[in-house]
Order: structure tokens, then C-alpha cells, then sequence
């Protein structure tokens, strides 16, 4: 029976090749699309599920509130991990991770360094808490002494090709000499940081104890068995009993005082397998994903799928006249309904197998390409997995009994007597479902087309601000630190070059660079309470110059006067929290040690106006500038027409200085761009999936229209002999279809607007969801939609009236 099935199921295929063609290539685009988001939600779902511990894992996170400032950060005081392990026997290990950022490296002995990333000092338990399988080494002792360094296998074959680096010493930080104690697997990519070189954590050169700085990444690995919200409940009695006592020690208040005045400190714990997509906190290790966006894609590719599900129900149910004859003459033949239901079944699954095939071919092409929008590294081999196999094989079949189901039971409906006398004309039936579910496809379409727009307007808006900084032709060189005392000499010889303009050394920039806060109070402030909380960045005299930032009250650094050592420039946000009407002038202090014994104070001899020096995710800050020799990098604002030539005038001052140190540079708008890379693939991504959802949609809307214009021949045929004008009769056949694409518009609105504005929450500063929005995506819809239909109408008004009747 099965056989009979699939026999006849393939000749009604072949026989009906544009009906056939229209199905399996809109199934194959839907199913394509399916397979391309489900990659990429399989691999965001799988960060960090690669450690073997990974459900006992936890980040200890630090929520603080003080001096005017909500500070949500993803590192947490160096004692939290030891003070845990020591005081609660549910943690069974931890470790601490350092990030020292981006260091230049090299073998003791080879004469050029290399500029490596993410340089992390790491305790000696990395490896009872991560899995990070070494190669070479013992992982109980490899960070267990100081000067040892864990390298990856990467970075052994960049510095040390085909030798064994066990035992050799590598120089870091340009005077810093670590020996290899290790050799570990590159890490997965599916993880929420990455690094190429764990130090000894007993060399961090760091003043340990500080319940008051927050510095580390913490993780601790509680026993099984363990509640984690049970066990956070422990870090209020941690907090008054190590934190209090050192508050009250530095800053002369209690930790009851300190919450009475409306500051908070608190500490939370994360799963690890939550970090990359729910984590927002400041300073992450790495730029991490959004559970909307899984949410999100997740949806999309659902509404795709369901789109071309759609076109197959609705060309199934309006080809049903041509089916009738058949049903009533098999039944007359003694079939029985589920039979009939079997066979027209078997064709539903047929369908949806050959486009599964033509799917994973259309993936395969389309997969290098989307690994390049979605930043990702993902094969085939991840959806043929024993975990997805099952779900690879089983979704045609589940797609085709969905998609076949209704007109199955539809067709296999009908009654032989009334069907062979002619008395049914079933073309027109289910006319009501049919619009239904062409309104839905629409519906699903519009939604997609107003959220490309929004998406794109809000990077367009966040590329285009006025951020409050000049960051058009200004290049930073990177790792001017290995130039030592040399560092002013390479800017002054780069000021030389004709086209530089200006020039500033300082690592605190407002795009992805170095950041520090500290607290500041206003002179003879005696209440501790009161401190402002604010970045303290130190720059050079040419910074606010080189950066194009605004003066709006006092003056820039100036070599002119030797008390700037202790002047300070504040932003707006900063004095408006500090409560100064009239600021220039007037001091502040901060404590200038870890202990609170000494204190440093500024007066105020400028302000800037504000500007974005974090994601525009978050509001302006209070920030102060303090002068002090901080090479991290080197900024120059350049004027010249020919930037190439310049860039390599400025590479070769750097080789006459540092010629064993790495180039690196970038220019500052590239910097600004890239902290919103994340909603720029997002963009693309989405803005390629709503062009598939419409193809798709149309696809099944010609098909749909062709038919009809096919069962209405006749009709066609009577007005135009009656004088019907051409554009009568496409006006005629294409009016109804653009009715149902009218009330999706109207229905999809406030479904987007309401999807968006959800989307837009997560940016302080944000566009307006306007109306034109909605009427774009309207208008283009219905232009599509006309397009589409216009085609098959034009062609049916133009047909020969005298051969549409004479073949009715």
C-alpha cells in the first residue's frame, strides 16, 4: 500500500510541476531558514556547557549603589572566593581570574613580541573548577608556584613552532619572565571568555585584601546537592562581617550608616551556563549575547516555517476542484477515507522530503555566509549530532503531516454522488481559511519588515550622534606602554609628520579601553556617605584637545601652570551630582591609597560637557580627568586627504623606536562601531530573513493568484467581450488580495510596535517608534504584494477572450 502510495504521490508531482515547483522550493527556503537559526540558538545555548562541573558553577557578581551611581559589575573583591571556601563547606573550590587586557609576548631569546590578548592571571585552581584539558603539565601544580604560565596550544605554536615550550621562558609586559608550565587545549569557542596565557595569580602585582575594590572575576564550585539561592543568602553576613568592618576602618561609617544613606552593596550569584546570555553587567570578560535575540530568532524562524506551511495548505485547498473528480472516482472504487487521507498524506511527506533535501543543500551554500553575518563557527556536523540527528530527521515528517493534515482531511471529504454530478464547485471553498491564512503570512511579514526598520534606524541613530567627542580621523596606537620612557619621544616625532595635528598618550578612552573609579568628596565634606562615585581617568595636557571634547566652564590642562598637577576636570554629570553651581575653582579630595590613611585633593579648573564614554546602553556618568602618565595608548587626530600614506609614515616612527614591538593601531570611530557590533549582526540577520519571509509569502501568493485566475477563465473571458478594460480586470483579481494584506498591516502595527519597544528599553538612549515606520512597511508590503499578484493578473487580462471561451 505504502508503495501504491508513493507511486501515485510522484506522477501527481511531475504531473503538476509549477504547483510542484512552488511547494518544495518555498518549503526548502522555510526549512533552510529553519535549519540556519536553529545552528545559531544551538550554539548560543551551548556557551560554557562544555565544562563538566558546569551546573555546580557559579560568578559571584557585585550590584553597588553609591555617590549617585547604580553599579551592576561582573567582578567582585579578590577575598570574596578565598572567605567563602574558608567559611562555608557547600563551596567546594574557587578561583579568581585577573584580566590584565592585551600584554606584548614573546620567547626569551626570539627578537620581535607579538601582541597577545587577554592575558589573565588565574589561582592555581583553574583546572579543579574549568575544564581545560592540558596537554603537557600537571594541572594541580602548574599555577601553583610563582612565574609559571599555562599557555594554549595555539599560542605554543605561534611562539614556539614545533618545539616542546615546556620549562621555556617567555617575557611578558616587556620585563615580566614567566617559565611554561603547561600546555592546554585552545578553548572552545562556546565559551564566555578566552585566553591564550593563565599567569600565576601569586604574581599579580596587586594589593590583596580589599573588600572595598572590585577587581575579579570569582567563581566558586559548590558540592552537589547544594541550593545556590539558598547559599546567596550567606553574603549579608559576609558583607557585615569583613566588608563593614574595613568601611568603617577607610571610610569612617558603619555598613548600617552607609545603607541609611540610600547606598547599597551586595553580592549575587550566576550560573555560569547563564552568563553569556543573561548577564549585563559592567566590565564582562568579553562582549556577551542577549536572550532576546535567541528569543527573538527563535520566533522568526517559526514564522517562516509556518509561512511556508501556509503556502502549501492554501495551494492544496485551491487546487481541491481539480482533485474532486479523482476523490468522487476512488470512492465510487470502494476507497475509504483514510485511505484517501493516507494517500494524500504520503504526497504532503513526499513534499516536504525532497524540500528537506534541497533545504540541506541551500544551507550548505548559505552557511559560510551566515557564519560571517552571525560571527559564528558552525558546520553541519553540529545539526547531524546525535542530540539533533532525531530532530533533523523528524521534521520533514512533522512538517508534512501539519502542512497535509487539513487539506488531507479536505479533500478526502467530499461526496462522490454530488462531486461526479457536478453540483460542487469546491475551487471557492474554504475561501475564509484560505484568507486567514494569507492575512497570517502577511501579518508575520509586516511584523519582520517594521522591525528591520526600527533596528536599523537605532544603529543608524547610534552611529550618527553627537556623542559629545570628535572621533572622525583619529587613530589609536595601541601597547605604547613597551616604549617606556620612549613613549613621548614616538609622539612627538609622529606630531612632526605633516597632516598630524595633534596628539595625546593616555589609555582611558570613551570606546572599549581601560577604566577605573574611584570616590570623591567635596572639600570638608565630613559625612562619608556623600561621596560621588566617578571614572578617574589620567590623561596628558593635549587629551581634551585631540579628542575634539567640549569645554563649557574653565580651561584645559596647560603647561602654563604648574598647579594642574593637582587641577582636575569634571564633566557636567559629575557636578551635578556633587552639587556645585559654580564649580571652577572649588575642591575636592579622594582617598589615595587602599587603606583610606591618605587622601589627595583637586581643584576644579574646568568642565566638559558631557559625553558618551560607555555604550549608549547606559546613561552618562560622572567622570573626572586628573593629569598623570598613563601609556596605554597613543591617539593622534589627523587632517591629511592621504590617510594611507600617513598611517605608514606613523608605522615607521614606531620601528626607529620600538623595532621588537608589534604595530597595532585602530581608528577611534572602527573602536565606537564595534561596541555595537552585537545589533548590527542582528540588523543583517534580520533584514535577510524578513526578504526570505516575503519571497516566501509571494511564492505562495502567485501560486495562489495563478489559480485563480485559472478557475475564473471564463469569467474573465464574458467581461472582456462585454467591454471590460484591461486594468478592470486586473483591478478585479487584484483587489481581494490586497484587501487581506490591508488588514494584516492593520493587525501586525501594534504587534511590532509593542515587540520593538521591548527590543529598544535595553538602550538609554534611543529613537522614537514613529508612524511612518508602520506606513513604510505597509506601503512596501502592499507593493510587493501587487507585484506579485499583477503579474498573473495581467496575463489573464490579456488572454484571448474567443480562446477562454471556447475552451470553457
Amino acid at each position: 500500500m505504502l508503495t501504491n502510495y508513493l507511486k501515485i504521490a510522484w506522477r501527481t508531482l511531475q504531473k503538476q510541476r509549477g504547483f510542484t515547483f512552488i511547494n518544495i522550493f518555498g518549503l526548502a527556503v522555510g526549512l533552510a531558514c529553519c535549519m540556519l537559526i536553529m545552528l545559531y540558538v544551538l550554539d548560543e545555548l551551548s556557551y560554557d556547557r562544555y565544562n563538566a562541573k558546569a551546573d555546580r558553577i557559579y560568578r559571584v557578581q557585585s550590584d553597588i549603589k553609591f555617590g549617585g551611581n547604580d553599579m551592576h559589575f561582573a567582578v567582585s573583591p579578590d577575598p570574596v572566593g578565598p572567605t567563602l571556601k574558608k567559611d562555608y563547606p557547600q563551596v567546594e573550590q574557587f578561583v579568581r581570574l585577573h584580566d590584565r587586557g592585551t600584554w606584548s609576548v614573546k620567547r626569551v631569546g626570539e627578537p620581535t613580541n607579538l601582541r597577545e590578548d587577554n592575558i589573565t592571571f588565574a589561582d592555581s585552581t583553574l583546572f579543579d573548577v574549568f575544564t581545560l584539558p592540558l596537554l603537557s603539565g600537571d594541572p594541580k601544580r602548574a599555577l601553583a608556584e610563582p612565574n609559571k604560565v599555562v599557555i594554549s596550544e595555539s599560542a605554543a605554536k605561534r611562539h614556539f613552532g614545533n618545539r616542546n615550550p615546556m620549562g621555556q621562558p617567555m617575557l611578558f609586559d616587556g620585563n615580566r619572565t614567566f617559565t611554561v608550565s603547561g600546555v592546554m587545549q585552545d578553548m572552545p569557542k562556546n565559551s564566555h571568555f578566552h585566553s591564550n596565557f593563565f599567569l600565576s595569580m601569586l604574581n599579580d602585582d596587586y594589593t590583596w585584601g580589599q573588600w572595598l575594590s572590585n577587581n575579579h572575576y570569582t567563581y566558586i564550585l559548590l558540592k552537589p546537592g547544594t541550593d545556590p539561592v539558598a547559599f546567596a543568602k550567606n553574603f549579608d553576613t559576609i558583607i557585615e562581617k569583613y566588608a563593614g568592618p574595613q568601611a568603617l576602618q577607610i571610610i569612617g561609617t558603619t555598613m548600617e550608616q552607609f545603607r541609611k544613606a540610600g547606598n547599597q552593596m551586595g553580592f549575587w550569584l550566576i550560573p555560569l551556563t547563564d552568563i553569556h546570555l543573561h548577564s549585563k553587567q559592567q566590565i564582562e570578560l568579553a562582549p556577551n549575547g542577549d536572550i532576546q535575540y535567541v528569543y527573538i530568532f527563535s520566533a522568526v524562524a517559526l514564522f517562516i516555517l509556518i509561512i511556508a506551511c501556509i503556502n502549501f495548505m492554501n495551494l492544496a485547498t485551491a487546487r481541491s476542484a481539480n482533485r474532486a473528480k479523482e476523490v468522487g472516482v476512488r470512492k465510487v472504487m470502494g476507497s475509504e477515507r483514510q485511505q484517501l487521507v493516507g494517500q494524500f498524506m504520503t504526497e504532503s511527506i513526499l513534499t516536504t522530503v525532497l524540500a528537506m533535501m534541497l533545504a540541506l543543500i541551500l544551507v550548505a551554500v548559505a552557511l559560510p555566509g551566515f557564519n560571517t553575518i552571525a560571527a559564528k563557527e558552525m558546520s553541519l556536523n553540529q545539526l547531524v549530532s546525535p542530540y539533533y540527528l532525531p530532530l533533523l530527521i523528524s521534521l520533514p515528517i512533522v512538517v508534512g503531516l501539519l502542512a497535509g493534515s487539513y487539506p488531507a482531511l479536505f479533500l478526502s471529504s467530499f461526496q462522490p454522488i454530488t462531486v461526479l454530478k457536478g453540483k460542487i464547485n469546491v475551487s471557492f471553498k474554504s475561501v475564509g481559511l484560505r484568507s486567514g491564512l494569507v492575512v497570517f503570512q502577511f501579518m508575520m511579514s509586516v511584523v519582520l519588515i517594521v522591525g528591520t526598520i526600527i533596528v536599523y534606524r537605532q544603529i543608524t541613530y547610534i552611529q550618527t550622534k553627537n556623542v559629545g567627542f570628535n572621533r572622525d580621523q583619529v587613530m589609536t596606537v595601541h601597547g605604547v606602554y613597551s616604549m617606556g620612557k620612549q613613549a613621548e619621544t614616538f609622539k612627538q616625532e609622529v606630531l612632526r609628520l605633516p597632516g598630524v595635528v595633534s596628539g595625546s598618550i593616555s589609555g582611558y578612552l570613551p570606546t572599549p579601553s581601560s577604566r577605573n573609579d574611584n570616590a570623591y568628596f567635596a572639600e570638608g565634606q565630613a559625612d562619608m556617605n556623600k561621596g560621588v562615585s566617578m571614572q578617574n581617568w589620567g590623561v596628558d595636557y593635549d587629551y581634551v584637545k585631540t579628542l575634539g571634547i567640549q569645554l563649557v566652564n574653565g580651561r584645559d590642562f596647560s603647561r602654563d601652570f604648574g598647579s594642574d598637577s593637582s587641577g582636575i576636570i569634571l564633566n557636567q554629570a559629575a557636578v551635578n551630582v556633587l552639587g556645585f553651581k559654580d564649580p571652577i575653582g572649588k575642591r575636592v579630595w579622594r582617598f589615595d591609597d587602599s587603606q583610606g590613611k591618605t587622601r589627595k585633593t583637586f581643584t576644579i579648573i574646568g568642565v566638559v560637557k558631557n559625553f558618551h564614554f560607555e555604550s549608549l546602553r547606559r546613561n552618562i556618568g560622572a567622570l573626572s580627568l586628573v593629569l598623570d602618565s598613563n601609556s596605554g595608548a597613543a591617539s593622534f587626530r589627523l587632517s591629511s586627504a592621504n590617510v594611507p600614506v600617513l598611517m605608514k609614515q606613523i608605522e615607521a616612527k614606531w620601528k626607529q623606536i620600538a623595532p621588537d614591538q608589534p604595530f597595532s593601531y585602530q581608528f577611534m570611530d572602527a573602536s565606537f562601531d564595534d561596541m555595537y557590533r552585537a545589533e548590527q549582526r542582528v540588523g543583517t540577520i534580520a533584514l535577510t530573513f524578513a526578504a526570505l519571509a516575503i519571497l516566501i509569502a509571494c511564492l505562495g501568493l502567485f501560486g495562489l493568484a495563478a489559480f485563480m485566475a485559472e478557475q475564473r477563465t471564463k469569467e474573465i473571458g464574458v467581461r472582456k467581450v462585454l467591454g471590460a478594460s484591461v486594468g478592470s480586470i486586473i483591478g478585479l483579481l487584484s483587489k481581494d488580495f490586497l484587501k487581506l494584506v490591508l488588514v494584516a498591516i492593520v493587525i501586525a502595527s501594534p504587534l511590532a510596535w509593542y515587540a520593538m519597544s521591548q527590543w529598544l528599553k535595553d538602550f538609554a538612549y534611543k529613537i522614537d517608534i514613529e508612524w511612518w515606520m508602520f506606513a513604510l512597511a505597509g506601503v512596501l508590503a502592499i507593493g510587493i504584494a501587487l507585484l506579485t499578484v499583477s503579474f498573473q493578473s495581467i496575463k489573464a487580462a490579456l488572454m484571448n477572450p474567443v480562446k477562454s471561451l471556447r475552451s470553457e
